[in-house]
């Protein structure tokens, strides 16, 4: 199995220190080879879904490529939903997929699929190894793409795997990207920036200094300065500056957008709404605004943005800071906004969170603008059930730092096993449940489609009551201590507790 031990030595040298799995009879001789690349650690997942979304939390926050491996089509399709979270993200991925030994696809066996179709919408590169001289070859552009553009896909028939014939060396790499002269595009974009204009930020990673260079040219020049709705990675806190994000009701963004004449898009794509609703638009810009491409959304517009911030003069500090969050009413019963304003007072320095908090965290994030500095990390691509694995694997590349994931109730059953990884790991994840026995954000969009009306139908999907579901005995039985609540108090005095105590715990935070 000389192949899969110099895949993962190349891995290995390429900077990859993690693998997130749940393999097969195909993938074993990758497996067997983990013993020999001792510099990436296996993660064992017990859902594909899991792999995927903690390779995307580990990527997020180590800006480099983590492994998953994932056995032949239905494996992949497992742990496809969180997959295109990340490909939205554009995380650093490569995802090996098990298949079957070239000699025996001819044969058809039960798990044989059409695993390159699976995986290509959610791939920004994606091949089929045939010949294992051709190995390294593949895996090289494969991180290389991965590093550059987001999620790769490689795919690993098992004779390929356990061949003992070397493969040949891979091409000389590239040699390093030069920093990017901006030149024109910083002129062209500093010409369009004027009270008329909104700039829109994203990127893989929108830092405390992208987001006081953005703050500094919207003070100099009058612009309106935006996150996007759902950012990969941005750093948060007091002496960040607090940016809005824009709003994911479609009515609310065309609202703010409609006086725009030029929409300048620094790491943002343009913008649009994420339903088409009847009577609602669907591109959230004006008609006739001009849409201005400054930077791609691939990487960290920082130093593309302070470029900006001194073609336009705007080297001054900052003045918009956020003050601390409010005290939260002692005693009370949870609403958002109490939980929003107890979140952001506990939150520990240098926290990561990660937010899949829908409707009942809606205050979250702007509550926690003037909190202790920190990362947050969003549902990129709507497809839920990511916030228990995101949190997993950002914990695995950041031990030290303690991960806040803020979790919808309904949607953390779709991963609810990323529990025993993190107690398996020892991982230091505090997994708040926000529960109010219902698919909450399903009812919003119900009435934002034009059904005003309560229907039966809408009551027996929408409810999660019946029977209830007891979190806390579901996270005691993956190994993870857990408590629910339901005050202000309550919630603070878990918080404080699970922060100051190593290892994972779930707090379940009952709105009801």
């Amino acid at each position: 199995m000389k192949a899969a031990q110099r895949l993962l030595e190349l891995a290995a040298k390429e900077g990859v220190t993690a693998c997130f799995a749940n393999p097969g009879t195909s993938e074993m001789h990758l497996v067997a080879a983990l013993d020999a690349t001792p510099q990436i650690r296996p993660i064992l997942c017990l859902f594909e879904g899991v792999a995927t979304g903690a390779a995307d939390g580990f990527g997020r926050m180590a800006q480099a490529p983590a492994l998953t491996l994932l056995h032949l089509g239905p494996g992949l399709g497992n742990g496809l939903a969180n997959l295109h979270n990340a490909y939205r993200a554009r995380t650093p991925i490569l995802s090996l997929i098990g298949e079957h030994a070239t000699y025996h696809r001819a044969n058809d066996p039960p798990l044989a699929s059409d695993i390159a179709s699976i995986a290509r919408p959610v791939s920004a590169w994606l091949k089929t190894v045939e010949r294992p001289q051709d190995l390294l070859a593949d895996a090289a552009a494969a991180l290389q793409a991965a590093k550059a553009h987001g999620p790769a896909a490689l795919i690993l028939p098992a004779d390929v795997a356990w061949s003992d014939v070397e493969p040949d060396a891979p091409p000389q790499a590239p040699p390093a990207p030069q920093a990017a002269d901006w030149g024109e595009r910083v002129d062209r974009t500093a010409r369009a920036l004027n009270a008329r204009a909104v700039m829109l930020l994203g990127g893989r990673y929108l830092s405390a200094r992208a987001c006081a260079a953005a703050q500094r040219i919207a003070e100099k020049t009058g612009a309106q300065v935006y996150v996007e709705t759902f950012p990969t990675r941005i750093a948060r806190g007091r002496n960040t500056p607090p940016l809005k994000r824009l709003p994911y009701l479609t009515e609310m963004s065309v609202g703010l957008l409609a006086a725009a004449e030029h929409i300048v898009l620094a790491g943002a794509a343009k913008p649009i709404a994420f339903f088409a609703l009847p009577g609602r638009a669907t591109e959230l810009a004006p008609a006739g605004a001009s849409i201005v491409d400054f930077f791609p959304p691939f990487g960290d517009p920082t130093d593309a943005l302070e470029a900006l911030a001194e073609a336009v003069g705007a080297n001054m500090p900052h003045t918009a800071t956020a003050e601390p969050p409010p005290a939260a009413p002692s005693g009370a019963r949870l609403d958002p906004g109490g939980f929003a304003q107890i979140v952001a007072a506990h939150l520990p320095e240098h926290a990561i969170v990660s937010d899949e908090s829908n409707t009942l965290g809606l205050y979250a994030f702007d509550a926690a603008a003037g909190a202790a500095p920190h990362d947050w990390l969003t549902l990129t691509g709507g497809s839920i059930g990511q916030g228990l694995p995101l949190a997993t694997g950002a914990a695995v590349a950041c031990r030290g730092r303690r991960v806040v994931a803020l979790q919808a109730d309904g949607s953390a059953l779709y991963t609810i096993q990323a529990l025993w990884t993190q107690a398996r790991e020892g991982l230091d994840v505090t997994n708040i449940i926000l529960n109010n026995g219902a698919y909450a954000i399903l009812k919003l969009e119900m009435m934002r489609a034009g059904i005003n009306a309560q229907t039966e139908a809408a009551a027996e999907l929408f409810d999660l009551q019946r029977p209830g579901i007891d979190f806390t005995r579901i996270a005691s039985g993956f190994g993870v201590p857990a408590q629910r609540v339901t005050t202000t108090d309550e919630l603070a005095a878990a918080l404080r507790r699970s922060v100051a105590t190593s290892g994972p715990s779930l707090i379940e935070a009952v709105f009801k």
